[in-house]
């Protein structure tokens, strides 16, 4: 058996974020497919394959294209287990993404060859940033006509004030392009076939003085890539590995995911030098996952994976210690002992039962209804994991039930749908009606159609005008707290924690409140 370090070392857990279409989805397919897990791999969007993606298995993602949840994957590669989280693009979902952010130990950004960095990337990377996680750049759909691959090495670090240096890099862009050089292992793969649902053929070559090499790109395309080296030798950075861990340094790496270009590269590299599992803070120390005792935090919930059975599982990532099936685990916030007999690990839908997890591996727990985003389990110990904040939503609507007889199904439908993050709830103080507040507008045709679909509950929406929601932090017993709860109680409601929220109408109106109300503190995140 292997030590705890051992399989710690072994793990290498990461999400995956872009802009929508930028191709991670199909990314994550090709790493599967060269990690051996699958054989054929799937496309979003594609009339000519017939697979759909393996990360993709609600029945909305399918009809969409597009990812509306963070899937997990878990497969082998070499002596090591890699766990991906596929997160969604569209920016609506975005809330999902940025909390999948604090279950990841780094991140590979894609980022569409032709359209370059596009403003969803910046503003996951942005969250990034305030984590510090360590971040590799792969450059994706070489095949198609983009910009020049020095242009967009520009662009990258101006536009996400990144420190890049390029770990592989195309011989020629769009219907020019022959191969791939990596800089890494310094050999050139040039491919011949172009295979996009198994691995093509390809061919190495160790030297730029091949003769074979020259015959098949031509002395020309030879010469330019030796400009562009030593171009890049004198412009950008050497490799560093520890600068790469410290969110210093972004190494780039070319290639397209449909035609497997680059993506193998991509792999080996990443085995190589992404960080392990790392200590994670909590609000009263650091926890090393090296300790004995196990703890971990829930990051997602999701209702009904199996529509047919009304299952909600709770995703926990694993920060210390080693998770066994069958043995109490103490659920902080809730002061009980839970025992697990089938926790999960995850191959997109397929799920397997797993004795025992380390630190880095995500494992799915059945929940009757006992977990909320951000729980903490331990050992024992009574602590909590920072971190993992609820966002001022963007728009907001009223819900309504349109059939009396199912107002019982509704209740509970929203209940969970809110447990799982995928919007919030806001209770009106004055009259009890309920307002839906989201990130984008995409996600109430999703609850929805959720509602429907898994709780036979149906819905309508009413529109309703608010600005902002905000948090409001005062002294209950204070006077201007009481004239604010007056004045204000039109816009009063409490979210499913039962905090309370200041529903603004305008922009001019948060103001007044602001400039009238000084010793009242307004939040637009849940974790002040």
């Amino acid at each position: 058996m292997m030590s705890l370090e051992e399989e710690i070392k072994k793990r290498r857990t990461f999400g995956i974020i872009s802009h929508p279409d930028a191709g991670k989805t199909t990314l994550t397919e090709k790493l599967l497919l060269f990690g051996g897990a699958i054989n054929i791999a799937g496309a979003v969007k594609s009339n000519k394959i017939k697979k759909k993606a393996a990360s993709d298995f609600m029945e909305i993602e399918r009809q969409r294209g597009i990812s509306v949840s963070t899937s997990v994957l878990a497969f082998n590669y070499k002596d090591k287990k890699i766990n991906i989280l596929d997160t969604p693009g569209h920016k609506d979902f975005a809330e999902d993404t940025y909390r999948t952010l604090t279950a990841v130990d780094s991140v590979i950004v894609v980022i569409d060859v032709a359209k370059g960095v596009e403003e969803q990337t910046e503003k996951l990377v942005e969250v990034c940033r305030m984590r510090q996680i360590p971040i590799i750049v792969f450059i994706n759909k070489l095949d198609r006509e983009g910009k020049d691959a020095f242009d967009l090495l520009d662009e990258i670090e101006k536009k996400l004030a990144f420190s890049v240096t390029p770990l592989s890099f195309p011989i020629g862009i769009g219907h020019n392009f022959k191969g791939i050089y990596n800089i890494y292992k310094k050999n050139i793969n040039i491919y011949r076939n172009h295979q996009k649902q198994t691995i093509g053929n390809k061919i190495t070559f160790d030297s730029l003085h091949d003769q074979e090499l020259e015959s098949i790109i031509g002395k020309k395309d030879i010469e330019i890539l030796k400009e562009e080296l030593e171009l890049i030798k004198g412009v950008y950075p050497l490799f560093e590995k520890n600068s790469y861990l410290k969110g210093d340094l972004q190494p780039v790496f070319f290639g397209s995911a449909l035609n497997n270009y680059g993506v193998e590269d991509l792999l080996k590299c990443f085995v190589e030098i992404a960080p392990f599992p790392m200590p994670k803070h909590s609000e009263k120390r650091i926890v090393d996952p090296k300790e004995k005792k196990f703890s971990g935090f829930i990051f997602k919930i999701h209702a009904n994976m199996d529509p047919n059975h009304r299952n909600r599982l709770a995703f926990v990532k694993i920060v210390s210690g080693t998770f066994n099936r069958n043995t109490p685990y103490f659920h902080v916030r809730n002061n009980k002992n839970l025992k697990f007999s089938a926790p999960n690990t995850f191959f997109a839908e397929k799920k397997e039962i797993v004795d025992i997890s380390y630190p880095g591996d995500i494992v799915g727990l059945h929940d009757s209804g006992n977990f909320k985003i951000g729980d903490t389990l331990t050992s024992g110990e009574n602590l909590n994991f920072k971190g993992i904040p609820s966002f001022s939503p963007e728009h907001f609507r009223y819900i309504n039930n349109t059939n009396p007889m199912k107002a019982k199904q509704l209740a509970k439908g929203i209940s969970q749908l809110m447990d799982e993050g995928i919007a919030q709830l806001f209770i009106l103080n004055l009259n009890g009606r309920k307002v839906i507040g989201t990130v984008g507008a995409l996600q109430f045709e999703v609850i929805q159609y959720r509602l429907l679909h898994e709780y036979g509950a149906e819905c309508d929406y009413e529109n309703i005008n608010i600005y902002k929601a905000c948090w409001v932090e005062a002294d209950e017993e204070s006077s201007s707290f009481k004239n604010f709860t007056r004045i204000k109680q039109k816009y009063l409601a409490h979210d499913k924690e039962g905090k309370l929220v200041f529903l603004s109408d305008s922009e001019f109106s948060l103001k007044m409140a602001e400039t009238n109300f000084k010793d009242l503190q307004f939040h637009f995140t849940s974790e002040f």
